[in-house]
């Protein structure tokens, strides 16, 4: 089933975490799902008390509570039920920790603009969320809006992208939406330097890579448009994604071992810092 039944929003009050909500509860009123929204805040250190605090409880907890104040205001404005969980501790961890107890399918977090800072973030909560958890989580862009009518899947032909071709090709059937694929041969004037016959190899493996969503999506009787880019994987895809307006991009995660837990594989990361749609991450 491509429908989430159950959708966790990480929220912060930021602007990106505002829009995650509100696209969160259209999705929600689509596929008649219901939403948790949780707000972390850090865990007690040292003696507030030294600094003046009377009341260290309100000190921590207050602007959590405060949080999810504001969340169920957005959320009675956008016309949908939610619940609320206000947690201490480490951001990704409790949002795994949140997800795996209430069983929920979906994690959707906001994403900040584009510049410098806001894509290094990236790897600090949002690829630690997606390096931990085995839901699907939805990233979207602080000013995006969300679509599911022309999906395009990045896939290398792996493991992992094979999630998101199975997601993929889901979301298509039952949302009768467009998919198209690519796969990337990553060049660079180093590549190019050693040869035709190499870079022909290096473009039939990626073609192969295709052959498998050829067959699958036809399987299902899903048609889906298929391209080979090369250059860096995820200036590729998001190149790609501009070129055909995609609405979405979906992508496996690289798996859950030493630091591909913690960076979630570059390309992946890469492209939820750049892309200007909504960004779905698959596991298993």
């Amino acid at each position: 089933m491509a429908k989430y039944r159950k959708i966790l929003v990480a929220y912060d009050g930021s602007l990106s975490a505002q829009n995650a909500l509100s696209l969160a509860s259209q999705l929600a009123r689509e596929d008649k799902s219901w939403i948790k929204v949780l707000a972390v805040v850090p865990p007690y250190q040292g003696d507030l008390e030294l600094l003046g605090v009377s009341d260290i409880k309100e000190a921590i907890i207050g602007p959590g509570q405060q949080l999810l104040t504001e969340a169920r205001q957005l959320a009675d404005r956008e016309g949908v039920h939610i619940l609320t969980n206000l947690e201490q501790g480490e951001p990704y961890e409790q949002i795994v920790h949140v997800a795996e107890e209430e069983n929920c399918d979906l994690i959707v977090m906001g994403r900040r603009g584009k510049g410098k800072m806001e894509r290094a973030l990236i790897g600090s909560v949002t690829a630690r969320v997606i390096g931990h958890t085995n839901k699907d989580v939805l990233v979207i862009p602080e000013t995006s809006r969300l679509s599911w009518e022309n999906i395009l899947l990045a896939t290398d032909g792996s493991t992992c992208c094979d999630n998101a071709l199975a997601r993929a090709l889901e979301i298509a059937q039952e949302r009768k939406a467009k998919l198209s694929a690519v796969s990337v041969v990553y060049t660079n004037d180093e590549f190019y330097a050693v040869g035709q016959d190499v870079m022909k190899e290096l473009y039939q493996e990626a073609d192969k890579v295709l052959d498998k969503v050829r067959n699958w999506a036809g399987d299902l009787g899903v048609q889906a448009e298929l391209f080979v880019r090369d250059g860096e994987p995820h200036q590729a895809i998001t190149a790609m994604a501009a070129e055909i307006s995609a609405s979405l991009i979906v992508m496996g995660s690289h798996g859950r071992k030493g630091l591909t837990r913690l960076l979630m594989g570059s390309v992946t990361e890469r492209v939820i810092g750049y892309a200007d749609c909504p960004v779905l991450v698959c596991h298993l």
